[in-house]
């Protein structure tokens, strides 16, 4: 890695340990207490940067409700195609309620000149696990896809957006909706029991995650609240992956979820899907927008730009 962008990162992850001071990566809550404390420490930091984001791009967030489910609506200052980008945030189905759970959408808006819609989610502990967050997803996506052309609409996330996201099509697929026109699905955790090398070669490699046997290993456990880890629903690996739409995949070298990232690569190749994956040098979870003023982010966005622009197609003219 370059000796600039070690510099850039390292500057990046020292702000965030700034404004997440008591975020423990390692820390694996059990009690309602504890998962409180945790939860809390995260939003403190999310929001700060959500906010710090919002007013560095002159981002316009509109608060919205569809089919019940609370959204977002980012308006980039400066919109340069027309299509509608349909975000799922991660969080490890846990963490980034509200506009907390916003800055990978507000970067995707700003760095690439589109309109994202951002969905809102039930998450435990203060809401309900395991089927809600995909339950809200679905209902969002049905009531968007009578007003937007299906093949018009972009969707991502990354983590446990990305995860989400590959649900989405096995969703549309098992409820005979029409797909989306392609998706980016960041660093997916497709399969959150502890299966696949990098979960182990990884293992306090990534400066993000560090490792599985930390927090995200409580909130598989919280999220799925007694339903089997390969259950499709929860890790969209065990799936169908027949008919996707064109799908980019982003991991890095050293993040926790490279071998999540490879396997569905393997299970999208074999059925014929249109696919491309970034494997990004020396990059940990979600460094591509974790740290966003970096060549690394830059790189990235350009990449999903053109993905966007290469598969989407275009929007309806509304009629006067």
């Amino acid at each position: 890695m370059q000796l600039k962008l070690c510099i850039a990162l390292l500057t990046a992850a020292a702000l965030s340990m700034t404004a997440q001071a008591a975020f423990d990566p390692m820390m694996t809550p059990k009690t309602p207490a504890q998962w409180e404390e945790f939860t809390t420490v995260s939003y403190q930091g999310s929001i700060a940067s959500a906010q710090a984001l919002i007013e560095q791009y002159g981002i316009q967030v509109e608060s919205l409700e569809i089919a019940g489910v609370p959204c977002y609506r980012f308006t980039p200052k400066e919109v340069r195609h027309d299509n509608l980008l349909f975000f799922v945030h991660g969080g490890g189905y846990v963490l980034g309620p509200g506009l907390a759970g916003a800055p990978e959408g507000l970067i995707m808006a700003a760095r690439t000149g589109y309109q994202v819609l951002a969905v809102d989610y039930r998450m435990p502990p203060a809401e309900e696990p395991y089927p809600a967050a995909i339950d809200d997803m679905m209902a969002v996506y049905q009531e968007v896809i009578k007003h937007e052309a299906p093949k018009s609409i972009g969707v991502f996330g990354s983590s446990t957006g990305g995860a989400m996201t590959l649900i989405l099509a096995q969703e549309c697929k098992r409820l005979q909706l029409p797909l989306p026109g392609a998706l980016i699905a960041g660093t997916p955790w497709s399969d959150i029991g502890k299966i696949g090398d990098s979960y182990e070669s990884n293992d306090h490699q990534d400066e993000v995650l560090i490792s599985y046997d930390g927090w995200i290993s409580a909130a598989a456990l919280l999220y799925a609240n007694g339903t089997d880890f390969t259950d499709p629903r929860i890790s969209p690996v065990y799936g169908d992956f027949n008919a996707y739409p064109p799908t980019m995949l982003v991991t890095g070298t050293r993040d926790l979820f490279l071998s999540n990232t490879a396997r569905v690569q393997e299970k999208l190749l074999q059925a014929g899907v249109e696919t491309e994956m970034l494997v990004l040098e020396g990059a940990s979870h979600c460094s591509y927008y974790l740290f966003n003023d970096t060549p690394l982010a830059d790189f990235y966005h350009q990449q999903a730009e053109k993905f966007w622009v290469d598969h989407l197609a275009p929007r309806p003219k509304v009629a006067k």
